[in-house]
């Protein structure tokens, strides 16, 4: 997918929200926990209930793998199942040396169908190099995180600059807003406004709005560019809206309210 297509479903659905799909089978539905194919029941109906509010799906390859081959099946069935209409990202957060990046993003771009993959780059250019290599397909680069060892070394002070302005500056010359995006987290929103004097063109996945304490107000209001430059990712508060048999419409209900806030906010 490249980014005019994804430009314009967030301009017909007036919504920039990414759909994250962290399914841990212990957090599903009882009722759906026996089924033998659990984790695909419960994305496939998570899909049904919100693909008409989101652009864009992003699958945790950790739940998956996690579950050994079973959790692979299960992820590649809920791949194949997201409407092709959506963004597919899969958060991976790989990265390492060239050829072994080369065959990372075989997998993730010619093995399996996504659309971007998410990319750390402390290994450098080599190691962020290969997934930039195909058409229509996007790296998603860590820039500045929400997690709290973000101040570990993300934050940390080069000169008069923090550290991941120096990354994100140097990335963006080894790609173009055509293949290469970055994950800001939402907890960071006082920062997004600096970020988008560096980057004022690429897009941003934004993780970190609902359970984490995210605003997506702020986000949107330091974020959003001409061409809404952001997909904000929503995961638990979604997903696991609801724990009864009517779990995906509560799913759908806060697939909406995100829609209708992110309507609001959009030129």
């Amino acid at each position: 997918m490249n980014s005019s297509y994804l430009i314009n479903q967030i301009k017909e659905k007036r919504s920039y929200l990414c759909v994250g799909l962290d399914t841990d089978i212990t957090k599903i539905p009882k009722h759906l926990q026996s089924h033998p194919d659990a984790v695909f029941e419960f994305n496939k109906a998570i899909i049904d209930a919100t693909k008409d509010h989101c652009v864009s799906y992003k699958i945790n390859t950790a739940f998956y793998e996690a579950m050994g081959l079973k959790g692979w099946e299960a992820m590649e069935k809920t791949l194949h199942y997201i409407p092709s209409t959506h963004f597919r990202i899969a958060d991976a957060k790989r990265g390492d040396i060239g050829n072994t990046s080369s065959q990372y993003a075989k997998t993730f771009f010619e093995v399996l169908p996504f659309d971007a993959v998410t990319v750390a780059p402390y290994m450098g250019e080599d190691s962020v190099r290969p997934f930039l290599e195909y058409d229509d397909k996007f790296a998603i680069v860590l820039g500045l995180t929400s997690n709290k060892g973000a101040h570990d070394f993300e934050m940390l002070k080069t000169g008069e600059n923090f550290l991941y302005e120096k990354v994100i500056s140097t990335i963006a010359t080894w790609g173009t807003p055509n293949n290469l995006m970055f994950v800001i987290g939402a907890t960071q929103a006082s920062e997004l406004a600096n970020i988008r004097t560096i980057i004022p063109d690429n897009f941003l996945l934004v993780p970190g709005v609902g359970f984490q304490g995210g605003s997506l107000k702020e986000v949107s209001e330091y974020g959003l560019n001409s061409d809404c430059g952001l997909l904000v990712n929503a995961s638990r508060a979604i997903i696991y809206a609801g724990g009864k048999e009517n779990f995906a419409d509560d799913a759908k209900q806060i697939a909406m309210e995100y829609q209708t806030e992110m309507g609001c906010y959009l030129k």
